[in-house]
């Protein structure tokens, strides 16, 4: 038999257990609007912050950019159906006003990257791009894609000619279509760049610079000296200069006033 004293100290006891209707484990514990910025980066491996009272959405560009074809699991992706959705949405949104884009590709599906990238370079909200790691084969496209990119001095630009895994036929049509698609990156480069067609070409075709391969490797400063980044810097140089975009785009915004038609 318990006295009251001692039913009164269980009771207590007892009351500062979580009962059995209430939710457990750590997903139900915590507030879902504390959580979802991380789902955002596990399920996207993007995420939209504020500063300042400025929105911004960081978007980043990994692995191998899945195009047509699903890559095996073990393969880290950026999938462009997944992408091409988050970017329509960032240029219709009224809340976010800049883009933030970070690269460390090892390139992947060109038709997709260059997707991708002509959604970017034809976008009217502030982007900015930063490589990390690597800019390689079609990454050089959505290096040069933002209004402005970034480069850390450790990074590289990989620069090669268009290739194709899987059945090839040897025809002269097969090498004309490889020229064509390799005359649209070109294109598309110097369009969003400092670079010369001329001179992309030439870095394309040089030899003895890959081992087995023809191509060239340019680290962060050659890359800048090129002209085919715009400038050296940071995270918070990126950062920075998305800012200051978004400051000059509001401002030509609100500076702009109707204009009147007469009948």
């Amino acid at each position: 038999m318990r006295t009251k004293k001692q039913a009164s100290l269980f009771q207590t006891m007892m009351a500062s257990f979580p009962s059995a209707s209430e939710p457990q484990g750590d997903e139900d514990a915590h507030d879902p609007e504390e959580t979802s910025p991380i789902r955002e980066i596990v399920e996207t491996g993007s995420i939209t912050v504020s500063k300042d009272g400025h929105l911004i959405h960081c978007l980043t560009v990994i692995g191998q950019i899945e195009g047509h074809y699903i890559l095996p699991a073990q393969n880290k992706t950026t999938k462009y159906e997944h992408v091409i959705p988050q970017l329509v949405a960032i240029e219709e949104s009224s809340e976010i006003e800049g883009l933030l884009v970070i690269l460390n590709t090892v390139g992947g599906d060109i038709e997709a990257g260059l997707a991708i990238a002509e959604l970017i370079s034809g976008m009217q909200t502030p982007t900015v791009s930063l490589v990390l790691g690597g800019g390689h084969s079609i990454g050089v496209p959505l290096a040069v894609a933002a209004k402005q990119s970034f480069i850390v001095p450790s990074a590289t630009m990989t620069i090669h000619p268009v290739r194709m895994n899987g059945l090839v036929l040897g025809v002269p049509q097969t090498f004309s279509y490889f020229q064509k698609m390799q005359e649209r990156i070109v294109d598309f480069v110097a369009r969003n760049s400092n670079m010369p067609p001329k001179r992309f070409r030439e870095y394309m075709l040089a030899t003895g610079e890959l081992a087995t391969d023809v191509g060239t490797v340019l680290e962060g400063k050659q890359a800048v000296e090129s002209g085919m980044i715009d400038q050296l810097g940071g995270l918070s140089d990126a950062l920075d200069c998305l800012y200051s975009m978004i400051l000059k785009h509001a401002a030509g915004e609100s500076s702009r006033t109707p204009s009147l038609e007469g009948d």
